[in-house]
């Protein structure tokens, strides 16, 4: 299935409905993302006047865009095209720079204690005897 990845699928649900669009992602289950989908339902209607067993068929398209299927709706996977060809390919060449990662307008906080942990300070707390210079 990771073979598939990117390419145009076309899905066959369990209702008769076809889904189309790009594979983007699957898991365990078979539950399907797809992205840029279309819906295509067959609609049946019987034709008035005529012979019972005469029925007039007419697709029904539909854009759905990004789509998450249940894998148990899941009938088939067929491919319609492969991935498109690299977009890279056509952006040019790179000039000198270097990636950083973007802040947030804050400087970094310093590592230390967090505030509730530390230790009291010196003189605060304890017996007052103990703590002052010079007794022994």
């Amino acid at each position: 299935m990771l073979n598939y990845i990117n390419y145009r699928m076309k899905v066959t649900l369990a209702d008769g409905r076809t889904l189309v669009g790009t594979f983007m992602a699957f898991d365990k289950h078979m539950n399907l993302v797809l992205g840029d989908c279309e819906e295509f339902r067959t609609l049946k209607n019987k034709l008035k006047g005529a012979a019972a067993s005469v029925k007039e068929e007419r697709v029904q398209k539909r854009m759905l865009g990004l789509v998450l299927l249940r894998g148990e709706n899941v009938v088939s996977l067929t491919v319609e095209s492969p991935p498109p060809a690299h977009e890279v390919e056509g952006l040019g060449n790179m000039g000198p720079g270097f990636g950083r990662a973007a802040g947030r307008g804050l400087p970094a906080a310093p590592i230390g204690i967090p505030m509730g942990l530390a230790a009291p300070m010196r003189g605060v707390g304890g017996p007052a005897g103990m703590l002052q210079p010079g007794q022994a």
